[in-house]
């Protein structure tokens, strides 16, 4: 996909200073604290969805779907978030390094094969990196109509509050310029934020973020600058907690996403609702995972209920019915 110029060593060579604004692993950095003691962020409003009043979303559906493929890029000799096996050394990570590449080269293909049999376009959680690395891989994505949401640049590390605003706007302007599209969505990298990060992602135009997982609904946050709405991702149905943290089968995989889908759905008829599926190339893309996934998709798409869509247009219909 690259040549000789233009290289993994290359590019992280190129974004040390961007990847200087990222944080060491989970825990390293003090973070300073919105509140002290047992109160509200302030960052939304208290409602209870018992308070609220129903709609629908388009054409009369209840729950909707957003399908989000986590496409990431890594260091060689990174071993944050070894998510395959131990990493016992400080690198080169081979054993996760090359387990991920695997998602990007293979595994990402068929999730691209299941969604496109089902008639369904992603919401891709981007690392930028990735269209300077594998371009190609991002124009085959695009090329499907897929909407792309900012992931910061790479996965080897976390946000922090030193540099942040230039690595968020690297990161958009970087996937605005290689698939000709604005983003509108965020996820950060391992769903990290900083105490300022939903105040730069509303100045720079980003209208949903995936990282807070508050609600069964959108929920509007509160930012100094533009409109800012959290869009339930449903982290407990993510690839990497299911197989990775608790050790999961891909039965036990599948029965955990259809028991999400089915109570949400079940719920849905008084309170409509949102499921995020979470997941990632190199774990539901493996040959023993994908049948699992396929087997969910299909699950849902039996329902008369359900609404299949990206990020933005979840957020858009939202906005209609609450303006």
């Amino acid at each position: 996909m690259t040549n000789g110029a233009t290289n993994r060593r290359d590019f992280f060579t190129r974004t040390a200073g961007l990847l200087g604004a990222l944080a060491a692993p989970r825990g390293a950095m003090p973070q300073q604290k919105v509140t002290s003691g047992m109160r509200s962020t302030g960052l939304y409003d208290d409602s209870m969805i018992f308070e609220r009043k129903p709609f629908a979303w388009p054409k009369g559906k209840t729950i909707a779907v957003w399908v989000v493929p986590n496409v990431e890029i890594w260091a060689f000799d990174s071993g944050a978030d070894a998510a395959i096996a131990p990493n016992a050394g400080p690198g080169p990570d081979v054993i996760n390094y090359a387990t991920r590449e695997y998602g990007l080269r293979v595994g990402l293909w068929r999730i691209a094969d299941v969604l496109d049999a089902a008639g369904i376009k992603a919401s891709v959680a981007l690392n930028s990196g990735v269209c300077e690395v594998y371009p190609k891989a991002v124009e085959e994505m695009n090329k499907r109509g897929w909407e792309f949401m900012g992931h910061g640049v790479s996965n080897s590390a976390l946000l922090k509050v030193d540099g942040e605003k230039e690595l968020i706007q690297t990161s958009l302007e970087t996937i605005q310029k290689a698939t000709g599209k604005k983003v509108n969505g965020w996820i950060s990298p391992g769903q990290i934020q900083t105490v300022n990060t939903l105040d730069l992602l509303g100045e720079l135009g980003v209208t949903y973020t995936g990282d807070w997982n508050n609600d069964d609904q959108p929920c509007r946050m509160k930012v100094k600058k533009g409109e800012m709405y959290s869009l339930p991702y449903c982290l407990i149905v993510n690839d990497t907690n299911l197989y990775s943290n608790w050790g999961f089968t891909g039965e036990q995989y599948y029965q955990s996403v259809v028991d999400q889908f089915d109570v949400l759905a079940a719920d849905s008829l008084k309170q409509p609702r949102v499921l995020g599926l979470p997941v990632h190339p190199f774990l539901v893309g493996q040959p023993e995972h994908i049948s699992h996934f396929k087997r969910a998709i299909q699950h849902m798409k039996q329902s008369e209920h359900v609404w299949f869509a990206a990020g933005s247009e979840i957020v858009d219909a939202y906005r209609k019915v609450r303006s």
